[in-house]
């Protein structure tokens, strides 16, 4: 999950705007599947007149999704795969980065439920588990003890989102949720740093955890209120904080929930909504003379877009890119 910067539709920043679309392709078949009936004509417009200015392909088993790339790309951070700093930029933003913990690397702990199929275990997406803060601060005390007595700093930041810090944490590769929400977490478990004694620590912990919260009163509670019980936690955005050296672009997640759920008639009209939208800004702006920066994420690959002169039109006419076929190759 991104942070989305606030919208300001004046001309002078919808100049200098650059727009993120995270999940703008499907993965799954049925997904992709909905493309070829996907009118999207404000999009196809803009990228009429618009030429890729950068892309950057990979493949759907990185830790680290197309979108978060794209961003900590703008941001100017560095780091490889799964060793993107995303907790310490979510602690600041929380304003409990400095609590004890300077100097430290980070990790986002979210509070998750995994759910027990018959051939796989599959993590569900923390946003619907409609956890309140009393619940969530009553399971964070639970567990608090366990990670500090290893010598942790724990900090509560908001419902769905806890943080660790220590100086294990630096490098640590891990599985953005996004990769691992609606999935077989096995896959993504075994994809990450398991030979690190630091791993080794926080795999014992993740056991200890599970036992603790099987048993507590808060979900005996959630399960009686026909809610999904809290039975585990993921790990993921490890790092010592970077500054930004670039601006962080507007991010517009609309398309996040319904791919993730795969439900792809909503996706469907979400994306419709955004092309409506935002990206309508974007082709007033372009048609304006400005050159307002768009970046298509998929699960795979991204690409950025900028409006151009004469030539690029041409260039970009010539190469009839339709929505649908673009999107194929995210």
């Amino acid at each position: 999950m991104l942070p989305e910067r606030p919208r300001d539709t004046r001309p002078g920043i919808i100049a200098a705007m650059h727009l993120l679309v995270p999940f703008a392709a499907p993965l799954a078949e049925a997904g992709r599947a909905a493309l070829p009936g996907l009118a999207l004509p404000n999009l196809r417009a803009l990228l009429a007149r618009s030429g890729a200015t950068e892309r950057d392909d990979g493949d759907e088993f990185s830790l680290t999704p197309p979108h978060e790339r794209a961003l900590a790309r703008a941001l100017g951070w560095a780091g490889g795969d799964g060793a993107l700093p995303w907790a310490a930029f979510w602690a600041q933003a929380d304003g409990v980065a400095e609590v004890g913990s300077a100097g430290l690397a980070w990790a986002l702990l979210s509070p998750v439920h995994w759910h027990v199929g018959t051939d796989q275990v599959s993590l569900v997406d923390p946003a619907a588990l409609n956890l309140d803060e009393a619940a969530s601060r009553a399971l964070f005390d639970a567990v608090h003890e366990l990670f500090t007595s290893e010598g942790f700093v724990m900090l509560w930041g908001a419902p769905t989102r806890w943080y660790l810090a220590h100086e294990s944490l630096a490098g640590l590769r891990c599985a953005s949720l996004d990769r691992v929400i609606g999935r077989n977490v096995d896959r993504w478990l075994t994809a990450t740093s398991a030979a690190e004694p630091g791993m080794r620590r926080l795999r014992r912990l993740h056991s200890e955890v599970q036992m603790l919260l099987h048993t507590h009163r808060i979900n005996e509670e959630r399960e009686g209120a026909g809610l999904l019980p809290v039975n585990s936690f993921w790990l993921s955005g490890c790092g010592l904080a970077q500054p930004a050296s670039g601006s962080a672009p507007q991010v517009d997640e609309r398309l996040r929930g319904p791919a993730l759920a795969d439900d792809w008639a909503a996706w469907t009209r979400a994306w419709k909504a955004l092309d409506a939208g935002p990206i309508a800004a974007l082709r007033r702006a372009a048609e304006a003379g400005h050159a307002p920066r768009l970046t298509l994420c998929g699960e795979r690959s991204s690409a950025s877009f900028v409006p151009g002169g004469a030539w690029q039109r041409w260039r970009a006419l010539f190469a009839r890119r339709e929505p649908a076929a673009l999107l194929e190759t995210l």
